[in-house]
């Protein structure tokens, strides 16, 4: 089985090729289009062809119909550039992680 595509969508932030998966909550993940087993996201094809996606875990690993892919989010060369705050600019996500525990 092949997650591939005919015409894969583009980034918008680098135009590198990216798969739109649907994981078990509803949401849009972009993903790699090739397989990489350093990935986190094991991407199927449902019933309807659709692209799903979900976390591998202990209780439920890694089926012989998924394949892992890495998410684009820890692969795009936009973001990880980014990633880089500015000298003296405070970056807000460690306030709101304390914040949500």
């Amino acid at each position: 089985m092949t997650t591939r595509t005919r015409h894969p969508a583009a980034c918008h932030d680098c135009s590198r090729p990216v798969l739109w998966t649907t994981t078990e909550a509803g949401k849009r993940l972009a993903v790699d289009p090739d397989p990489n087993p350093q990935g986190n996201a094991a991407v199927w094809r449902d019933g309807t062809g659709a692209l799903r996606s979900r976390r591998p875990s202990a209780e439920l690993p890694l089926c012989g119909w998924e394949r892992l892919h890495m998410p684009h989010v820890a692969t795009c060369p936009a973001r990880v550039q980014q990633l880089a705050l500015p000298v003296g600019v405070t970056s807000l996500a460690e306030h709101r992680r304390r914040k949500r525990r």
